[in-house]
């Protein structure tokens, strides 16, 4: 059973929040909308929780983080959630830092079904303005998950301008060392400052129109927010995500989030409306309740752009 929210928007993926601890410390990221939580699911919290959202027609899994390969029972966690039948989607949203071909093996071999990498820059001085960190050991990882089978591997790069807008090619020949697609993803204003918005926000028209010129197909996911996906004539294939002020995106919009410490988030762009899930869990509350927290929170979904908008384009 399928289910949809108000605005008709059907919910097949959740996007799970694991952990806020991260190895990393990129000053755009928007920390799944959470502040650090001491607080963290356990496997089975987390295995309860999906298969309460997978009886509403939920069958994709995002895991997330922080940065998720910073706890120990990851393999358990997906291993546990690939034993619900009607989940057919299991991905992992990484910066393969501590993604060693034994670790990527076993999580292939409990269930997990792919992987996004962000990968800012392969510029060593680059990489390490942006997560502070040495570049060889994300590239280590992306290799070790492309020699375990983790395919397909996404490749993330938020566009910095001044920053990393010039490198967009050097990574698009990067990805086809692994059959890898390069997602170009817009800087989002949450959790950055007005100025640092400003100055390091690029809009991703230009360098789209400069693709969609050299490539030699388009495909566009209208179960992912309308993305477009261009395939270059060297099959190399980038795929563009723009989150901000866009209206393709709330419309098509099917996921719903839980963030580390057990709260179900209706709108990645918005803590509004979030609904705790976890400590009924633990106390012990009726499967019913659970199923009518995790109702409540789709019912209150709202599109981040306004109804009027969402409205007028999907006429």
């Amino acid at each position: 059973m399928t289910i949809k929210d108000n605005f008709g928007r059907p919910i097949y993926h959740i996007r799970v929040s694991i952990t806020q601890k991260c190895d990393l410390n990129c000053f755009y990221c928007h920390k799944e909308g959470q502040d650090k939580a001491i607080i963290e699911m356990t496997p089975k919290e987390i295995y309860k929780i999906i298969e309460i959202a997978s009886g509403f027609g939920i069958n994709k899994v995002k895991i997330t983080g922080g940065e998720p390969l910073l706890r120990s029972d990851l393999s358990k966690i997906v291993h546990l959630i690939s034993k619900i039948g009607t989940i057919e989607d299991i991905s992992l949203v990484t910066n393969a830092r501590n993604l060693t071909y034994e670790r990527a093996l076993k999580l292939k071999n409990s269930g997990l079904t792919r992987i996004n990498i962000n990968l800012p820059s392969l510029n060593e001085i680059t990489y390490r303005k942006i997560v502070g960190r040495k570049l060889g050991p994300a590239l280590e990882g992306i290799n070790a998950a492309a020699k375990a089978g983790l395919y397909p591997i996404k490749i993330n790069m938020v566009l910095l301008k001044g920053i990393n807008d010039n490198e967009v090619y050097s990574i698009i020949n990067y990805t086809k060392n692994y059959e890898a697609v390069l997602q170009l993803i817009e800087l989002e204003p949450l959790r950055i400052s007005d100025y640092a918005y400003r100055k390091y926000f690029i809009p991703l028209e230009n360098i789209e129109n400069k693709i969609s010129k050299e490539a030699k197909k388009l495909d566009i996911r209208r179960a992912m927010q309308n993305r477009r996906v261009y395939t270059l004539k060297d099959d190399a294939k980038v795929e563009f995500v723009r989150p901000v002020d866009n209206t393709e995106f709330c419309l098509h919009c099917t996921k719903i989030r839980l963030t580390s410490n057990g709260e179900l988030k209706p709108c990645l762009m918005s803590n509004d409306g979030l609904v705790n899930i976890l400590n009924p869990l633990r106390i012990g509350e009726p499967e019913s309740k659970l199923r009518s927290l995790f109702l409540e929170t789709i019912k209150s979904r709202e599109p981040y752009c306004t109804e009027q908008k969402l409205k007028a384009i999907s006429k």
